[in-house]
């Protein structure tokens, strides 16, 4: 299982700790850009937070290697009209190459391919992970057009709990994946000092949205994950992972169980099981 260790606790925050972790994700990023010689980044920007940090942190680094930040605005049926407006604020205020996709009627078209849909929950879900591995494929295709990667929005809240789409919103490279998400909201909120009225406009808006994943699952991440906000969701994972064990049956702590096979994807059987006698 993954356990944390306690450099994970507590959370980061305060100014100087947010100036250092933004330098620290910029130039590792950079460096890996340079090592790997990619001629661009492709983010897509769903009109939340996490795509919007990633945005804002990304920006700088592509304009410091003169490569293109190459944003996708991509939305299908259930994203609702402030999500969208969001994503275009951010992509129009942090991209160079930036695009709004709606593909509605190709995920219309490949939903005829799959069976038995009615309103149920799990009717949903198989929706929405359809709805993800399609805005993949665009992101993809995109990176090697342009010969670049896809970068993964997801932060380490996310990872824990399963809350994403194999094979779907997962990238190449994840700058954030070891944030908590009361991590992100901290880093977003100090970085609107440095941006410009239009991006700091744009920013603002997705520190101030409810989490939603715009799959058309559910409301809101909150409600999907059984917590009334994202804070109380980390607090949970602290109190667990530093020894609380009176949390284990908690549907935060349950979910991280039964979605191990996520963070271990593909599960493999190790070569010491395959010599057993």
């Amino acid at each position: 299982m993954t356990i944390p260790d306690q450099s994970y606790f507590p959370f980061m925050s305060g100014d100087e700790t947010m100036d250092l972790l933004a330098r620290q994700i910029r130039q590792t990023v950079l460096e890996y850009v340079e090592k790997s010689r990619l001629q661009s980044l492709v983010l897509g920007i769903s009109g939340g937070i996490d795509s919007a940090l990633c945005a804002a942190l990304l920006q700088p680094v592509c304009e410091q290697l003169h490569i293109p930040l190459i944003g996708r605005s991509i939305t299908i049926e259930t994203n609702k009209e402030d999500e969208i407006q969001r994503s275009i604020a951010v992509g129009r205020a942090f991209c160079h190459d930036f695009e709004h996709l709606d593909i509605t009627g190709t995920f219309l078209e490949n939903k005829k391919l799959l069976v038995q849909f009615d309103d149920s929950h799990l009717s949903k879900l198989r929706q929405g992970n359809m709805k993800a591995r399609m805005r993949m494929m665009v992101l993809f295709d995109l990176a090697q057009l342009h010969r670049g990667m896809v970068i993964s929005t997801d932060n380490y809240t996310e990872f824990l709990t399963g809350f994403w789409t194999l094979h779907g919103d997962v990238g190449d490279y994840a700058p954030m994946q070891h944030l908590w998400k009361t991590e992100v909201y901290n880093l977003a909120t100090f970085l609107l000092r440095e941006e410009n009225e239009a991006q700091r406009a744009a920013l603002q808006s997705c520190i101030d949205a409810t989490p939603v994943d715009g799959l058309g699952i559910s409301q809101s991440d909150c409600e999907q994950l059984g917590v009334p906000n994202y804070f109380e969701a980390d607090k949970v994972f602290a109190a667990f992972f530093q020894g609380d064990e009176s949390l284990r049956d908690h549907v935060l702590i349950q979910r991280y169980f039964a979605s191990e096979y996520k963070r271990q994807n593909p599960m493999g059987i190790s070569r010491a099981i395959l010599m057993q006698e």
